[in-house]
């Protein structure tokens, strides 16, 4: 036997064989830092949910409100839109309301990290068709920059007359947002408690 031969049970592993035995320690190192998630995906935003104001609770309506606040406001800042398309009071007024949070999670889904290079353009196109809707609503619901009232409700035959609406003036926006906030969130936090106590009463 050659000096070069190695003794029985002290064979030396073939290089490609080092090289799998190292990729797969690697990759089981990886799989055990990242949780099984070598590629990171698990660090990801989750994608944007659709949110029915119907039926949020109270904790998750706060929530919704602050968030859905804040990107309007940004909204209607970076691209100059006029309160006939975004008007101060649109809280107020449920057509804005569900118009305008469709909007936004659009525009979330259109910019997730997940989301290929056609996103943003989707979202353009999408917002150019919303500003005409959120006009027409705008015009329905009859609020304006410097006052607000209810959107007039039709009645249908045999139904109770709705109540008359008057317009007040809008003086301090933001103020009266976070009052519509806390009435908002208390009408569903008891909601919650009747609905715990066996009671029928929905949001």
């Amino acid at each position: 036997m050659s000096s070069n031969t190695p003794e029985p049970g002290n064979e030396q592993p073939e290089p490609a064989e080092v090289t799998a035995v190292a990729s797969s320690a690697a990759t089981a190192d990886d799989e055990q830092d990242t949780g099984g998630d070598p590629f990171g995906f698990a660090d990801l935003p989750a994608s944007p949910r659709p949110v029915n104001w119907r039926t949020l609770g109270s904790l998750d309506a706060e929530q919704e409100w602050l968030a859905l606040n804040e990107w309007v406001n940004w909204l209607r800042l970076e691209f100059g839109l006029p309160a006939a398309v975004v008007p101060p009071m649109w809280h107020r007024h449920p057509e804005l309301v569900w118009e305008l949070s469709a909007l936004h999670l659009r525009w979330l889904g259109c910019y997730s990290p997940q989301q290929d290079a056609a996103g943003p353009l989707a979202f353009m196109t999408d917002f150019h068709a919303a500003q005409a809707r959120l006009r027409e609503w705008v015009a329905i619901s009859g609020t304006r920059l410097d006052r607000d009232r209810p959107t007039r409700l039709t009645t249908w035959p045999g139904e109770n007359p709705a109540p008359e609406t008057t317009e007040q003036p809008v003086t301090d926006r933001d103020e009266d947002f976070v009052e519509f906030v806390i009435d908002d969130v208390t009408r569903r936090a008891a909601a919650e408690a009747a609905f715990l106590r066996g009671e029928t009463d929905t949001l």
